[in-house]
């Protein structure tokens, strides 16, 4: 059965202590892991230097 205790009866080590479906605080950390790695990529994007454009253009 699926409840707060699911999780009781497992014993996590490692990676899997923190990251689980089995309790709420592993799939919150899931939840927070995901938000954390779209906004890292959405920041990466917007604060990478730009490609610089000659201010004139030479005319013939």
């Amino acid at each position: 059965m699926a409840g707060h205790d699911a999780g009781s009866q497992h014993q996590f080590t490692g990676f899997h202590k923190y990251f689980n479906t089995y309790t709420i605080t592993g799939r919150r950390n899931y939840v927070i892991a995901t938000y954390a790695t779209i906004a890292s990529i959405i920041l990466y994007f917007k604060l990478r230097p730009k490609k610089q454009t000659p201010a004139v253009t030479e005319i013939r």
